[in-house]
């Protein structure tokens, strides 16, 4: 498995774990995991490879990273406070 491809899949296991809230609340709490917990490059590259249809995503994540990716590749929330 290739490191694009560990990142899929650590994805989609994270939107397994959200799932339970329901859609509504499942895809805000994704972005947000992956926003605090994923490095600017693993959130860069999971972007990219959404937007070049690479990623094998399931639905709740796929909407996550396109969350992300519509607020300018998912700055990092502590570089993002800083003035």
């Amino acid at each position: 498995m290739s490191h694009d491809e560990k990142l899929d899949y650590m994805a989609n296991q994270i939107g397994k774990f959200f799932a339970a809230q329901g859609e509504e609340r499942a895809v805000p709490a994704i972005a947000e995991h992956l926003r605090k917990f994923w490095t600017p490059r693993m959130r860069a590259t999971i972007v990219a490879r959404l937007q070049s249809d690479a990623a094998r995503l399931d639905p709740l994540p796929r909407r996550a990273v396109e969350r992300l990716a519509a607020q300018g590749a998912a700055p990092d929330s502590a570089t993002a406070a800083v003035p």
